[in-house]
């Protein structure tokens, strides 16, 4: 079942090889082939815009007002590519050694020496845009390091990147817009996937304005919607970000890869309330300069300016004396949640740690922190109501991004014909652990140089038949939709949609966040069908399904939510080793760090939807290493 489509040769010639051997559209027939696009985030963004020029008719497809919504705007700290402008000892091999050691040898090496080749173009592609980079003071473009790395390759702008990266996309998204070769569908939320024959033939939406249901019919579909962090209540994700679309396609035969791979960022500001319905994210850049420490002594309130440098613990330096507080994002976040669990946490609830700027600012001068940080130093005084500049951010890990999504082969398809997926919303690239500043990268590479080849290759090859909304399929699905909203609207319980959220978050944090062990994962597998159940008892929709109804939209969600997340626990549980951000109490090292079993779990997980009710088929991707040697990840 599972064809990964990799390409014979040498590594460093297998895209190329590929591209060559890919079959092409000729340019008058383009026009008579369609794509839907789900998501118009970086990713499909770039998809849209490419396909567009290339001359597809494109619809694509967000449920913001506008893509400039789209949460890759909330991405900060840079954006990865091997140019080596430093002369540091950068190259495009070295990219990709980091990649495969970051994700702890649980990726495809092949996708990810692809992404390393493409990664120097991308660069190119966004200063032609006119994406503002940072630069030198001789005018050329500007990098600094993020965690797992030894080099300086990330380019940025400011604590902003991924917000003119998008800007950029979006440029190209409506020059062909307004070229008439893509059409916007704005507040319109795909709530399943119509299949004709087997292939991927269209999508069901749900007007979110009006609450009409409505049946869109193309070639080829491309699911670019992002990544499920939100299963977990209180993650860095908008509030709108959901699995819905990818869930829809795993319920009508995708499969699922890696699902319990989530990743947890160091550096975000600690939750300060029970209402809080979010968190909000610091960049990983700030570790550039900023030193990660807490007090010596349990239980020490005071100030921080009052706690001598001799007893102040810079654990990060201590434990990892060659990458110190640039480690990868799982070794941070598990080192930081350590000394907490010791008792050596601060500010309330002991649930936080020190990031110092101090040293920064006497070396470099506040100005010039300023004019690399300033406006994460203000959106962190504007939340906290403290100045950075004078006293310590306080930061603590949380959730951010999840490495699994739906499985695909090396041409971004899903194991469903004529589906693609690309970005976040694939599980491709990051194996058990995302690099920084590495989701911008592939969700680029994905939507301006894999899938304008691999698409039209997949029309080329098919024998697409011509079909529109009113084929029998379409009518079925429509009808699935309807009846599925209408019994959400009537059950009129007593719970609230966020309450069973928060449950569900709740025991997804504690057993299946940072740590993970058998007794918590079953724990969660005894109690996520019971809220299940009561879910579908027990729920309370105000309002009705033929209006702007946001409780209606988030009980749509919750739903979806609670299926993955017993998913997430059927992975975790199966994969009895410790690798990336997925940590098993029972496979660590002595001194407490992950302990990878390469002879049992050197493979991807792919789960295919049987039915639900904790029943699913498992499928194994072997992953094989022969340019980067499996070893034990150290950084010390």
């Amino acid at each position: 079942m599972l064809e990964s489509k990799i390409p014979s040769g040498p590594i460093e010639q297998k895209w190329e090889k590929s591209r060559f051997e890919m079959k092409l559209v000729n340019p008058a027939n383009r026009r008579k082939h369609s794509v839907i696009i789900v998501g118009s985030g970086l990713a499909g963004a770039a998809a849209a815009a490419s396909l567009g020029q290339q001359g597809y008719p494109v619809d694509c497809f967000c449920f913001q007002d506008s893509p400039r919504r789209a949460h890759s705007i909330a991405a900060q700290g840079g954006i990865n590519a091997a140019k080596n402008y430093r002369n540091d000892g950068d190259s495009i091999f070295r990219l990709f050694y980091d990649t495969v050691k970051g994700g702890d040898f649980r990726a495809r090496e092949a996708n990810v020496y692809r992404l390393a080749q493409i990664s120097v173009n991308i660069i190119d592609q966004c200063v032609a845009q006119g994406v503002p980079f940072a630069r030198e003071y001789g005018g050329l473009l500007d990098t600094r390091s993020f965690g797992g790395v030894q080099v300086s390759r990330t380019f940025y702008a400011r604590g902003q990147t991924g917000q003119q990266l998008l800007l950029g996309a979006y440029q190209a998204l409506e020059e062909q817009a307004a070229a008439g070769t893509v059409k916007m569908h704005t507040r319109s939320e795909m709530l399943d996937l119509v299949l004709v024959n087997g292939k991927a033939r269209g999508i069901i939406t749900r007007n979110l304005v009006t609450g009409a249901i409505e049946s869109h019919a193309a070639d080829v579909v491309v699911l670019a919607t992002g990544g499920y962090g939100n299963v977990f209540y209180l993650s860095t994700n908008a509030k709108g970000s959901n699995t819905t679309a990818i869930w829809r396609a795993h319920r009508r035969g995708a499969l699922f890869g890696n699902p319990c791979f989530t990743q947890i960022h160091p550096t975000c500001i600690p939750v300060s309330s029970e209402h809080q319905s979010k968190l909000t994210l610091m960049s990983e850049s700030l570790r550039n300069d900023g030193r990660v420490w807490v007090p010596r002594k349990n239980g020490d309130d005071r100030a921080p300016g009052a706690i001598p440098e001799d007893e102040r613990d810079y654990y990060l330096e201590r434990r990892y004396p060659s990458f110190g507080n640039l480690v990868p994002r799982d070794v941070a976040s598990r080192a930081a949640k350590e000394v907490c669990d010791e008792g050596r946490g601060v500010g309330p609830g002991g649930q936080g740690v020190y990031l110092d700027f101090a040293d920064a600012i006497r070396r470099l001068g506040e100005s010039q922190v300023r004019e690399k940080y300033g406006n994460l130093f203000d959106m962190y005084e504007e939340i906290t109501g403290e100045n950075a500049y004078k006293v310590p951010m306080r930061i603590f890990p949380a959730v951010h991004y999840t490495m699994g999504g739906l499985w695909v082969d090396y041409h971004l398809m899903s194991t469903i014909p004529g589906l693609f997926v690309a970005g976040e919303a694939n599980f491709s690239d990051h194996g058990a652990n995302r690099l920084g500043a590495s989701a911008l990268m592939q969700g680029l590479a994905d939507g301006y140089f894999i899938l304008p080849y691999t698409l039209p290759n997949y029309i080329a090859s098919s024998a697409v038949e011509k079909i529109d909304t009113s084929h029998p399929a379409f009518a079925a699905a429509k009808d699935e939709v309807m009846k599925r909203v209408t019994t959400m609207v009537n059950i009129r319980g007593k719970r609230t949609v966020d309450s069973i959220h928060k449950e569900l978050g709740r025991m997804m944090w504690e057993n299946c966040g940072m740590t993970r062990s058998e007794a918590g994962l079953k724990s969660n597998l005894a109690r996520i069908p019971q809220l299940q159940e009561e879910f579908w008892k027990n729920v309370n929709i105000i309002g009705t399904g033929e209006e702007l109804n946001q409780s209606l939209e988030k009980a749509g969600r919750v739903a979806d939510f609670l299926e993955l997340g017993e998913l997430m626990c059927i992975d975790a549980l199966q994969r009895a080793e410790s690798c990336g951000g997925h940590f098993r109490v029972e496979s660590q090292t002595p001194e407490g760090e992950a302990l990878r079993d390469d002879e049992h779990f050197s493979y991807v997980s792919a789960w295919e939807w049987k039915g639900g009710g904790g029943h699913w088929g498992f499928h194994k991707e072997p992953l094989a290493f022969e340019h980067v040697h499996l070893a034990q990840r150290s950084y010390k």
